[in-house]
């Protein structure tokens, strides 16, 4: 291997391992979140939901509520709620791709869950049109994410869209 094509190796392998072992806060923006959201509704033909900056404020805060047990206790609040956990630094876009991964559980035509697919209706909700999440960092090193949509979705005997 020549110098050149071996330094572009190493510079490749080293941006892979940097990719893969540093801590990042990339996938956890307002605009990750959205977009898997928008990416699932898009692809059922449900218009794009927008970040609301209340509805963040009250996931974060409760994602925070949450740090020390770090169990999945939904808040019963206001909005529709989806919550997440991770051992270690789980990402938001990981967390809505678990819930958007139900969907091979769900039956459009009979409206009916083969398993768990209610964080996924969710998040494909029509009428769920303002999203805010939240992450915190538990007291045992995991993480805890919750995503709430305006208005609140999942109403038994009602298709998500």
């Amino acid at each position: 291997m020549s110098f050149t094509n071996y330094s572009r190796f190493l510079i490749v392998f080293v941006a892979l391992v940097g990719t893969l072992v540093l801590p990042t806060k990339a996938q956890d923006s307002p605009q990750d979140y959205l977009r898997v959201h928008n990416q699932a509704r898009a692809a059922v033909g449900v218009g794009a939901m927008q970040w609301d900056e209340t509805v963040a404020a009250y996931a974060r805060n409760y994602a925070n509520q949450l740090r020390g047990s770090c169990r999945l206790v939904h808040s019963g609040g206001p909005y529709g709620e989806n919550l997440a956990w991770g051992s270690g630094d789980l990402s938001g876009v990981s967390a809505v791709n678990m819930w958007v991964n139900e969907r091979v559980n769900y039956n459009y035509a009979a409206n009916t869950c083969n398993g768990v697919c209610g964080h996924y209706t969710q998040v494909v909700w029509r009428n769920s049109v303002r999203l805010g999440c939240g992450k915190a960092r538990c007291d045992n090193g995991g993480t805890i994410i919750s995503c709430n949509y305006s208005p609140r979705g999942n109403y038994v005997g009602q298709k998500p869209y």
